[in-house]
């Protein structure tokens, strides 16, 4: 692929404006603020429930959108320019973290700058994010990527590095048993990431068959259906289908769903260590009784950290972790909005939106 140069290239957008409307504007291209940036042309870009929020109900949380904002930032792309000292070359491919963070804080000199408090998040109001011909990071948020990974696997670096780290979290894996509510893209990438921490069983628990069919392709080694019934009784269920005589070591919930939280809580053995993955209602009633008679580790996780990118690009370089199938739609630029309409029927698995003028083949292609 011939990589523009950015003083002869347009910066074209796809932008949400408050109120839930989407256009295209033709913004500026950024420019390198030092000699350790690198300019990106994105090739792809995955959809997260974030962006669809964003779209859907103008805030997430704290964060409003009250000025148009450029969405995206699960993203992959092409280095266009960068600085004498970034360590690129032009033409590389690369995967984008997608969070500035301060490096000057408490929270980031303690290596946990995932909670840096000036963090510049794409797509996170104000701050816009990926969804443009052109992207600006510095070195240190971009990530080669292995010779036999497309650009379009490399667009799932962003959730397969969060995964990484809520696996991380829950300890060692080695030999544990493993349980994992939700099988949407992070849940998914989560047992994937159990599997290849050596986990001895991953049980993925969802409502819908097709996705638990999915699971068994990316790590799990049984499933279980949820059912209407109590969160008591599906605990009981889930023990039997995954023969967890005393209890789960690890739960994973990546629903936010407060039935699955409940019931994961249930499943968990004594002293087990539970990962709060995805997120729901921002109170749920939880059985502290539980907890507390099992002496549960309950963790919560956000995003990722130091190491979760690169032991990311690890896993896909040494082939333990494969994201064939992953994506299950794919959209060009100039139907963004159809993408995430698309995300809202919860279809298939991933959808990804290619950047401007990008040749889907130059995408799904690799070096090898």
């Amino acid at each position: 692929m011939t990589v523009a140069r950015p003083n002869q290239a347009v910066n074209q957008a796809f932008v949400l404006h408050p109120g839930g409307s989407f256009d295209y504007e033709q913004r500026a291209v950024p420019t390198l603020g030092s000699d350790r940036d690198v300019l990106v042309r994105i090739i792809a870009t995955g959809l997260c429930g974030s962006d669809v929020h964003y779209w859907q109900h103008g805030r997430l949380g704290r964060y409003i959108v009250e000025t148009p904002i450029i969405l995206g930032h699960e993203s992959s792309g092409i280095v266009a320019e960068c600085g004498s000292k970034s360590g690129f070359a032009v033409g590389d491919r690369v995967a984008l973290e997608p969070g500035v963070a301060c490096n000057t804080c408490r929270y980031c000199r303690a290596g946990r700058y995932n909670l840096c408090k000036e963090m510049r998040f794409a797509a996170t109001p104000p701050y816009d994010g990926t969804l443009a011909t052109y992207y600006c990071v510095p070195a240190e948020c971009c990530y080669k990527l292995p010779a036999h990974v497309s650009l379009r696997e490399g667009s799932l670096v962003e959730p397969l590095s969060v995964a990484v780290h809520s696996c991380r979290l829950a300890g060692d894996m080695q030999g544990q048993t493993v349980v994992v509510f939700g099988a949407g893209p992070v849940g998914l990438l989560c047992m994937a990431v159990a599997h290849a921490f050596g986990a001895s069983t991953v049980l993925a628990v969802d409502l819908t068959p097709s996705r638990l069919s999915s699971a068994l392709r990316y790590g799990a080694t049984h499933s279980y259906q949820m059912t209407s019934e109590s969160p008591e009784q599906n605990a009981v269920n889930i023990v039997r289908t995954g023969a967890l005589e005393e209890g789960a070591d690890v739960v994973l919930d990546a629903t936010g769903a407060e039935p699955c939280m409940n019931c994961g809580i249930l499943v968990l053995g004594s002293g087990g260590t539970f990962v709060q993955v995805g997120l729901g209602k921002p109170n749920p009633s939880l059985p502290v009784g539980q907890i507390c008679d099992k002496e549960i580790v309950f963790k919560g996780s956000f995003r990722y950290g130091p190491g979760d990118y690169q032991t990311s690009i690890r896993l896909l370089d040494s082939r333990r972790i494969r994201l064939d199938g992953l994506v299950t739609h794919e959209f060009p630029f100039t139907r963004a909005e159809d993408a995430f309409k698309q995300v809202i029927s919860r279809a298939g698995i991933k959808t990804v939106i290619y950047g401007p003028g990008v040749d889907e083949l130059v995408a799904k292609g690799t070096l090898i």
